[in-house]
């Protein structure tokens, strides 16, 4: 993998502490797998060392572009939330393993399931898997109407459900309940989003094939640190960043 320097385009709030920021730059010709990630290179200031990884939103080759939308929650990610147009991002990556989006065939249909800020990658997900001629049926899952973003477009590429837990918006519940309500039916699904809904999902039909996307702190973001391991099924240790973020849902230890 290489460092690129990459030109703000646009950078802008869309929710509560939820930026979208779109850059252009020779790392687009790289990107081509929906769910890897790039290491942002905060400042030169010793105070943010270590780059930030965020997930890859949007890859749009036309115009040499990629979107990458985050949560401005420490020191590092609201940095990056004071950029502006014309800034020059230091971009390392793509980094990881994505999600293979010829794991169906046209006609069948994926369950995209994303929970918060685990949202993002499913999209560019959503994007390619309809090129292929793929269904898509799309649970979003946030905390609070405050929280909700990117509805609308989902929603232009299929059918799309929004769960709150507080119910302030859309239905009442966590992802797992809009799939049993609604008796939501596909043939494999594709999620990404914190700890304990990734582990609901993949109990809640364990016969059904899936793919997982983990969100685990990272460092280095290339496999050399090993401070985002994950144990797998059969006791190994695998590297999250370099291994994943993707998984078969039947491989890592949830």
């Amino acid at each position: 993998m290489d460092t690129y320097l990459a030109t703000v385009i646009s950078n802008e709030q869309i929710a509560d502490k939820i930026f979208r920021i779109e850059l252009q730059g020779d790392v687009v010709e790289e990107m081509n797998t929906p769910g890897q990630f790039v290491n942002i290179k905060v400042s030169n200031s010793y105070e943010f060392l270590l780059r930030r990884p965020i997930s890859i939103c949007e890859i749009n080759k036309e115009k040499n572009t990629f979107v990458m939308v985050y949560r401005a929650d420490g020191a590092g990610t609201k940095k990056i939330s004071e950029l502006e147009a014309g800034n020059l991002v230091d971009v390392l990556g793509p980094l990881g393993k994505g999600y293979d989006v010829y794991t169906l065939e046209k006609g069948q249909t994926a369950l995209l399931v994303g929970g918060g800020i685990g949202v993002p990658p499913l999209y560019e997900l959503a994007k390619q898997f309809r090129k292929q001629g793929v269904n898509t049926v799309h649970i979003l899952g946030f905390n609070n109407v405050k929280d909700v973003f990117y509805e609308e477009k989902f929603a232009e590429l299929g059918t799309t459900y929004v769960a709150t837990a507080d119910g302030s918006y859309g239905e009442k519940g966590f992802v797992t309940d809009v799939i049993k309500n609604y008796e939501v039916d596909y043939d494999k699904y594709y999620s990404c989003g914190p700890f304990a809904m990734l582990k609901a999902l993949t109990k809640m039909d364990e016969e059904k094939m899936g793919y997982i996307s983990l969100e685990e702190r990272m460092a280095c973001g290339v496999g050399a640190c090993y401070a985002c391991v994950c144990e797998k099924i059969d006791g190994s240790i695998s590297r999250v960043c370099y291994d994943g973020p993707v998984y078969d849902s039947k491989e890592i230890a949830l």
